[in-house]
């Protein structure tokens, strides 16, 4: 009795369904909805932390101006995120700050250029991570207030990936220099 019990409630949650001859999990809409909100307000926070981190701490004045235009348009991104959130009755909790808190700890602990360089590629990540998770929620979900959010802001996203690439590549050529 308890088996059939858990079954059907699983399946009531999530669909196996064929896709190019694969089984493919499906969520419900209200699920995808909940991940997108919670994964992007975390990578949203993470992403605030490290460009106050670099304003403070970085010597160079590129990562110093790209991480302000980062640190405002997250900002953005974060109260949209929140505000749409609360009217569709989604809580966004802190369930996965160990794993930021822990980047932020190891970049905090890096001197000079080597913060630069663990910045730029913490960062590069992160923006990274941010567009792979806004273009698979926009593939799997039809709710237009979430790909009104993402029409909006993967473009600004795509910008700043660009203009920390290039920053790496100049940081990367002035060490190759040095040497």
């Amino acid at each position: 009795m308890i088996v059939t019990v858990t079954i059907s409630s699983c399946n009531e949650n999530e669909n196996l369904k064929k896709v190019d001859n694969k089984y493919v999990l499906t969520k419900n809409p209200e699920e995808i909805e909940t991940y997108f909100f919670t994964e992007t307000a975390g990578i949203t926070k993470s992403i605030i932390s490290k460009t106050k981190l670099a304003q403070d701490k970085s010597l160079n004045n590129a990562i110093k101006s790209v991480s302000i235009k980062i640190e405002n348009s997250q900002n953005l991104l974060l109260q949209d995120i929140s505000k749409t959130a609360v009217e569709k009755l989604i809580i966004i909790n802190e369930i996965n700050t160990r794993v930021a808190n822990k980047d932020l700890y190891q970049l905090t602990a890096k001197k000079e250029m080597d913060f630069d360089y663990a910045y730029i590629n913490s960062i590069i990540k992160s923006l990274s991570g941010m567009i792979k998770l806004f273009e698979s929620i926009a593939r799997e979900t039809s709710d237009v207030a979430v790909l009104k959010l993402i029409t909006h802001y993967l473009p600004k996203q795509y910008e700043f990936l660009r203009e920390t690439e290039k920053i790496k590549k100049e940081i990367n050529s002035k060490s190759n220099h040095n040497y």
